[in-house]
């Protein structure tokens, strides 16, 4: 492949497709692993847009990498190996096609909530704040701003929704759902993992506002970091040298393309609008731009 192709669906003879989501297919590789491949599909609002965005799946792919690495001694996590070369047969006879986008990954039974923690006011977290004075249970100071920073960051899990909106909960339903052991340690490693991701996102000149993180147990018991981890799609990066609170700040994630799409006259539901070419391309680059200050290196053009 090169640089200026993207993918849009992943089609792979000889692996059985378990799911398509909104970017990543998933696929069986034996008993124990499965392959996930980021595509360069992009969504908002719950919606998949028609236009793909070059690089994409690349970016998300080496980004959860290098947190996965980063941040093991914290939560386990499932990647096994990202390198093509490395991974079994059936799936090196699509290397073209997987290299840079795919992740070998350990099978896990997943929790059925998103582990959502908020350092800052911002996105539905906002919308709560300004209707009700608190978000996913927790009652926040008054007269707070937009983007405002949290006095600490709180953890604000989510339902994990196939199709439409997910939805902010409480811990009080987290647990009702996956029970008052799983809630606490659940909590308590996202809390940790974001804590230290900020820390050192900020010293590399980003922001993260908010985050998600999911969760799985393997067979032998163990709770694994899954999915991905701190990408721009599962993240609000905000640059730190323009931040100024009491409203939207400028960002290196998908906000943009939300911001573009709230200037439509659409009612946020199929079939999403295409992108103009240069929203596309400007999301392209904010996404490579995030790695490149996270990780201090660029991604070599194509792959």
């Amino acid at each position: 492949m090169t640089g200026t192709e993207t993918v849009a669906e992943t089609a792979l003879p000889g692996l059985r497709l378990l799911r398509r989501g909104k970017v990543r297919d998933v696929y069986e590789v034996d008993d124990r692993h499965l392959l996930v491949v980021a595509t360069d599909r992009i969504s908002a609002f719950d919606c998949i847009l028609p236009t793909r965005i070059r690089r994409k799946g690349e970016v998300l792919t080496a980004l959860s990498r290098f947190w996965f690495e980063r941040l093991r001694h914290a939560a386990p996590h499932h990647l096994v190996t990202t390198e093509v070369e490395e991974m079994p047969d059936a799936v090196r006879r699509h290397s073209d096609l997987l290299r840079g986008r795919s992740m070998l990954v350990l099978r896990a039974e997943v929790f059925p909530v998103e582990c959502v923690v908020r350092g800052y006011l911002s996105g539905s977290g906002w919308k709560d704040y300004r209707n009700t004075g608190e978000t996913s249970g927790h009652r926040l100071p008054p007269d707070l701003r937009e983007s405002d920073k949290l006095p600490s960051p709180i953890f604000t899990p989510a339902t994990k929704a196939e199709e439409g909106h997910d939805e902010n909960i409480s811990e009080a339903r987290m647990r009702e759902i996956v029970g008052a052991e799983v809630t606490e340690e659940l909590r308590g490693r996202a809390l940790a993992l974001y804590a230290e991701a900020e820390e050192y996102a900020r010293g590399r000149g980003i922001i993260i506002a908010d985050t998600k993180f999911e969760f799985g147990r393997d067979r032998e018991g163990r709770v694994l970091l899954i999915d991905e981890a701190l990408t721009p799609d599962s993240s609000r990066f905000w640059p730190a040298e323009h931040y100024r609170p009491g409203g939207p700040q400028p960002s290196f994630d998908k906000q943009f393309v939300r911001d573009y799409l709230e200037s439509l006259d659409w009612n946020k539901r199929p079939p999403a609008p295409p992108l103009p070419p240069e929203v596309a391309e400007a999301t392209t680059a904010r996404y490579l731009e995030a790695y490149r200050l996270l990780t201090g290196k660029s991604l070599e053009s194509g792959v």
